[in-house]
């Protein structure tokens, strides 16, 4: 090559070995991901939106997130643990800790977390021990923070491109849907309590739309995934339910059917979002351009 030429490496001229992707596509299973990704984040957001109304005395509204909490953490145990065929994998993944593997703390959060919200749930439905329910639902929301946001670093540790490259935006992707989905069904559940349940709902669905946009357009070539095929689709489900959702949450204080309706599709959307860039993340390892051509540009 003469000194001043570029290697150039055009989408169209390139080809890997036998057309196979570079990576391997992730082998997680559709629906049980996905639905762990959705179920954690809205349990973690619920823990914490359950201490801050236990604190102001909202006591309807501090139920309603104890048991969100709780039956989204068991729920998101059951998915990946059906996700990982044998219950004994989850378990052997807590044998050791490992802080420099997102994997290893992912495990050491969500196993206490679960098991913290359980029994501030039980004490919440059965009365007893309320000093120790309280503590430990106290304990959980300690923990919700990072219950919220670490499968977004999960994702992002691996070597699938769009998720790789989105690493900045999406813990902001994540939590903004989790805030969501946790003050819709908190809006659902203790009508009589919504408002602080309202804008925690319209704060986190504006997060996520901001966040997402952010992502989209920082995530260079591989950010075409976002709007192509499957997950395009359903990204843009996730937008203008998100868009509808807070329309109605606007609306939600004077209108009972418009507290349902924005109830519903801001949970739809937190959804979606979640299922949009898991299957983007798919879309982007079984093409080796998105491998590839980034490392060239680099």
């Amino acid at each position: 090559m003469l000194r001043g030429e570029e290697a150039v490496t055009s989408a169209e001229e390139f080809e890997s070995y036998y057309g196979r992707p570079v990576l391997k596509p992730p082998v997680w299973k559709v629906p049980d991901v996905p639905l762990y990704l959705y179920l954690g984040g809205a349990a973690g957001a619920s823990s914490t939106m359950a201490l801050l109304a236990d604190i102001t005395g909202r006591r309807d509204l501090a139920r309603a997130g104890r048991l969100t909490a709780a039956v989204g953490a068991t729920a998101s145990v059951g998915a990946l643990v059906h996700d990982l065929g044998r219950p004994m994998r989850f378990l052997n993944m807590l044998r050791v800790f490992k802080p420099t593997s997102p994997l290893s703390v992912g495990s050491w959060i969500l196993a206490p977390f679960s098991a913290l919200a359980s029994a501030g749930a039980a004490s919440e439905l059965t009365g007893l021990l309320p000093r120790s329910g309280r503590a430990a639902s106290t304990a959980a929301a300690v923990l919700a923070p990072a219950m919220t946001t670490y499968t977004a670093v999960l994702l992002a540790d691996t070597a699938v491109p769009s998720w790789h490259e989105s690493y900045r935006e999406l813990p902001f992707v994540f939590a903004g849907s989790a805030v969501s989905s946790a003050g819709a069904v908190s809006m659902l559940a203790a009508p009589g309590e919504s408002a602080p349940a309202r804008r925690m709902a319209i704060a986190g669905a504006a997060l996520e739309l901001v966040a997402f946009s952010r992502m989209h357009r920082s995530a260079g070539m591989v950010g075409e995934v976002y709007r192509q095929g499957r997950a395009g689709a359903v990204l843009r489900a996730a937008r203008a339910l998100a868009c509808i959702g807070l329309g109605a949450a606007a609306l939600s204080g004077r209108s009972r059917a418009a507290r349902i309706t924005s109830g519903l599709c801001l949970n739809a959307a937190a959804a979606a979002t979640r299922y949009g860039i898991f299957e983007a993340g798919r879309a982007s390892a079984r093409d080796p351009r998105y491998t590839v051509l980034p490392q060239h540009a680099d």
